[in-house]
């Protein structure tokens, strides 16, 4: 491989990386030779994907915490700082919806569950803030690395019923420019912030609601497929690229960016 495209020897930490996209992510950029560490709060599923790894000959470093929880981040940076001494990638993959902050047809907005509101913005807008503020002296050794945040096309296209998703997918957007213009200011041009914003792939939290027990669509699913120009949906091998273009020297000279993976989604007016 081109060193332009090179990873191998880099410390990537992934948070939510137990998750299908997280743990496709990290199995793939463990198959390029990085040093991958998984930060997840379930202690099982992190060392189940970091064996995982490990059978396939790659390099795991298993990390336990909530990434909403500044304490128990700190311990983990401790941790890197003393198997690493630096990280050179931080991706923010740890994120999710909850029923109370979905407003369905039937409901009204005085119907939403503001706990429940106020928990997707905490994991999904703290949950990328709080690593990215804690490793960052990580970073900060010889002021070089990529920090890449996973947003969403939801974020920059309201859609119906996941209010509180997409206003917390809206900050990380905003978060994504302002840290870089803050980084570049304070710390030169070796570390940069940007974001991929997926289109519509199948996961766990939103399979049933894009598809029928059957395999068939949902009126969702398919409202979501008739506005996609390449009409399906995404596979988690197909973010591998652009990831792996952020993580490397190919792409030292973007920062600020929020990049769409998404099947034309975000491109095509509907008609």
């Amino acid at each position: 491989m081109s060193e332009l495209f090179k990873i191998s020897g880099k410390v990537i930490v992934i948070s939510g990386a137990t998750g299908v996209l997280g743990s496709a992510t990290a199995e793939y950029l463990a198959g390029q030779g990085a040093k991958v560490v998984i930060l997840g709060r379930n202690p099982k599923k992190v060392a189940a994907l970091a064996a995982s790894i490990r059978r396939n000959k790659g390099e795991a470093f298993e990390a336990v915490a909530d990434v909403t929880d500044e304490k128990q981040l700190i311990v983990v940076r401790d941790k890197l700082t003393l198997e690493f001494g630096k990280i050179q990638v931080l991706i923010n993959a740890a994120g999710g919806n909850m029923p109370g902050a979905v407003i369905m047809p039937e409901q009204e907005l005085t119907d939403t569950d503001i706990p429940a509101l106020q928990q997707v913005m905490n994991l999904n807008y703290l949950g990328t803030l709080l690593p990215v503020k804690i490793f960052l002296p990580l970073f900060l050794k010889d002021k070089h690395g990529s920090i890449i945040s996973i947003s969403s096309m939801s974020a920059s296209r309201p859609m119906t019923r996941v209010m509180g998703y997409s206003s917390a997918k809206a900050a990380i957007d905003n978060l994504t420019k302002w840290l870089s213009v803050e980084f570049a200011h304070k710390y030169g041009a070796g570390i940069r912030v940007n974001a991929v914003a997926p289109g519509f792939f199948l996961t766990e939290q939103n399979r049933e609601l894009l598809t029928n027990k059957d395999g068939s669509m949902t009126q969702r699913g398919q409202q979501i497929l008739s506005n996609t120009p390449m009409g399906r949906f995404g596979e988690p091998e197909e973010l591998f690229g652009a990831i792996h273009w952020l993580c490397s020297d190919a792409s030292k000279f973007v920062t600020g960016t929020i990049v769409a993976v998404d099947g034309g989604f975000g491109s095509y007016a509907g008609v």
